[in-house]
């Protein structure tokens, strides 16, 4: 067992080294830490974004899953990204201020989910955390760090917007994901916190690795800013500084697994092992749910899926059963036994842990015997261990000596061609003068609790079958509320919301709202806003949107794009085809990338409007044709890479432009359209030769 001699806390592999298939359970020798929740992550970014306009019946069905007590995965903390209008992953999320100047609280889809979340648990505990901030936050820097009472008090109004607009309660708030933190603008955010009234918000830092718990070693005034030491992707490890701390510790961020059943192997594993190993008293997955597009990164990286707003398809996952084992037989505030007393590693391979409510009546086991290769995470790499069928004996012990049975649910993925077995209530396992035994074979998961709850949740009717996305798309943006986000577009350089607009003929447009560069997560700066929606698998394809620069702090251009190939912190390399037009200049130019670094042919635009011109594009084979205000700009031989990608909106730079009257549909439908135009308007398109 030398892999676990690496341990920074060594009583776990001396509790091995002497087990000799016995288990104790025995809550004598006292307690060790609280337990502090299971919870999934919204955000980090945009992970939810085509959940929210699922028809209404399968959205609920959905949340169900995740949120209901006894139901599905009944998470105990949800965890949400702070939007800062940059990319964090999957797309960008809007921030409540643009700009120094205003504030707005309907932005963004995160308030809607933590409500809904509180109407399903009104005990799930809130989290939000910052990826990216708005430029201004950084006072001409790209650091958040520049003028920290600046930054906390953008944080400070956040919190309070939840409370003042929705009644909700946030009970933890993190520094910045996954980036330096700085030691001066901790101490700041917690005085600010505390000097408002929200001393109750409590402090996770700092959502990285373990670093800061030396910083909190050295200073005694950051050690007390700090209620909960949070680590990303630890491995279950922890380290010799962070114990000495004596501070809750956290996996705040862990899983990003495919959602298979090997998926659900690794969830199963670390939510044993990152306490086993790690006395870590949370994990929380992201993400909560994989509601977004295939294409982009990490897709089904989530608790469940569901990416299908137009069908109403979702699937629910292993990992959602696999969390219920733990969720919906404990609470926050129960606590952990002790190692070597109903925590430890099983010889054979395996982990156990023990939970003991708070009134020390109820007593929840989690066994799990997840096999290496079965159990593989994203990340970090996992040393080789075997696992091996055993029938391990139990002993209970201390007040758990008169038990006389423990309510059985057991789960076993399949690997192979036998069916899945998940979270299936079984007899119950007789204890007697106790002692009981339990056949444990290779990937399988056991809790035997003393409570009688506990459900595997369902609902008469299955989901929809699923469907593509359809054609034809329009989208006029005139049932939306004001600044919310066009549906199944997905921002992934700045941000597009709906603005109303004294134009009757365009009452209602998606405006591009960020004015200058956010302070970034992604490792390469981002900036040309672009939104994409549709197919990643989309070859021929025509697209045509009205368009209009804003007339104070407007862009220079505006493009409209086919086969877009990439998202996420990838986007600034995104290929495609993308006709950009400069009204201004009376200019256009056709690239082979959104950074127009592979020019394929430019020209002049002709007539230009001074206010809206619609743009059109169509490309079939290794042909494209534009269109400005119905009149041809060119027809033109382009490269046949990328073969396929999304349709996607934007702006050449930093600044405001509206777009109205999106539609999308095949190449032969719109020629279906132009046969029944003037013969002369076919000609507008794929003449042969054309350059």
């Amino acid at each position: 067992m030398t892999f676990y001699t690496t341990l920074a806390f060594v009583t776990v592999a001396i509790f091995v080294e002497f087990s000799a298939g016995v288990v104790i359970f025995d809550d004598s020798v006292g307690l060790e830490r609280q337990f502090d929740g299971i919870g999934g992550l919204s955000g980090g970014g945009a992970t939810s974004k085509l959940l929210v306009n699922y028809p209404e019946k399968q959205r609920d069905e959905i949340l169900d899953y995740l949120f209901k007590p006894n139901f599905g995965a009944s998470l105990q903390i949800l965890k949400v990204e702070i939007g800062g209008d940059a990319q964090s992953t999957d797309g960008t999320e809007s921030s409540h201020m643009h700009n120094s100047w205003e504030e707005n609280y309907e932005r963004g889809y995160e308030w809607w989910l933590m409500l809904e979340a509180k109407k399903r648990n009104p005990n799930i505990k809130l989290y939000g955390l910052p990826w990216t901030f708005p430029g201004w936050v950084g006072a001409g820097t790209r650091s958040p760090y520049t003028n920290p009472v600046q930054t906390a008090t953008y944080i400070l109004k956040w919190v309070q917007g939840a409370k003042k607009y929705y009644n909700l309660t946030l009970d933890f708030i993190g520094v910045w994901n996954e980036r330096n933190y700085d030691i001066t603008y901790i101490k700041t955010l917690r005085k600010v916190l505390d000097d408002n009234g929200l001393s109750n918000v409590r402090m996770v830092a700092a959502d990285g690795g373990w670093g800061i718990a030396k910083d909190m070693l050295k200073d005694s005034e950051l050690a007390r800013a700090i209620d909960y030491i949070g680590t990303h992707y630890p491995g279950t490890l922890t380290t010799t500084a962070s114990m000495q701390t004596g501070k809750q510790l956290w996996s705040s961020e862990d899983f990003s697994t495919f959602n298979d059943n090997v998926g659900g192997g690794c969830w199963a594993r670390i939510l044993n092992q990152n306490y086993v190993n790690g006395f870590m008293t949370s994990t929380i997955s992201w993400n909560l749910i994989a509601s977004y597009y295939q294409a982009l990164p990490f897709f089904r990286d989530g608790l469940m899926t569901a990416v299908e707003p137009w069908s109403g398809n979702y699937v629910v996952q292993s990992p959602i059963w696999i969390t219920a084992h733990t969720t919906q037989f404990t609470e926050i505030g129960w606590k952990y036994l002790r190692h070597g007393a109903g925590v430890g590693k099983l010889e054979t391979g395996g982990s156990y842990v023990g939970l003991v409510s708070p009134d020390g009546k109820d007593l929840t086991i989690v066994i799990e015997t997840m096999s290496h290769d079965h159990s593989l995470c994203i990340r970090p790499a996992l040393p080789p261990y075997n696992v091996n069928a055993t029938t391990v004996d139990i002993e209970f012990k201390g007040s758990f000596a008169a038990l006389s049975a423990l309510n059985v649910w057991y789960s076993k993925p399949s690997f192979g061609a036998e069916a899945d077995v998940f979270f299936e209530k079984q007899k119950t396992l007789p204890i007697v003068n106790g002692k009981a035994s339990l056949k444990l074979n290779p990937d399988e998961i056991y809790t035997l609790t003393t409570l009688e709850v506990g459900e595997k949740g369902a609902f008469d009717t299955v989901p929809p079958p699923s469907k593509p996305f359809p054609l034809p798309y329009t989208d006029d943006f005139e049932v939306y509320r004001e600044q919310e986000e066009p549906f199944n577009l997905v921002p992934q350089v700045g941000c597009f919301e709906v603005h109303n607009t004294s134009d009757l003929t365009h009452r209602q447009v998606m405006r591009q709202v960020v004015l200058t560069a956010p302070i970034a997560w992604c490792p390469i700066n981002l900036d040309y806003p672009i939104t994409i929606g549709g197919n990643s698998n989309w070859t021929d394809i025509y697209a045509e949107v009205d368009v209009r620069l804003g007339g104070v702090n407007g862009t220079n251009g505006v493009f409209l794009a086919a086969r877009v190939d990439k998202g996420g912190c990838d986007a600034f390399s995104s290929t495609g085809i993308f006709l950009y037009v400069f009204p201004q200049t009376k200019s256009y130019i056709l690239a082979n990338d959104l950074a127009r670094t592979s020019v394929i042919t430019s020209g002049e635009l002709g007539e230009v409007e001074t206010d809206w011109n619609k743009v059109s594009l169509m490309v079939k084979g290794t042909v494209a044709s534009g269109m400005l205000n119905g009149n041809s700009l060119f027809n033109h031989t382009v490269p046949s890479s990328p073969t396929s990608g999304f349709v996607g909106l934007g702006t050449d730079s930093w600044g405001l432009a509206d777009f109205d009257n999106l539609k999308i549909t095949s190449v032969e439908d719109r020629l279906h359209e132009l046969h029944h135009m003037k013969k002369e308007d076919t000609k507008l398109y794929f003449v042969p030769g054309g350059h």
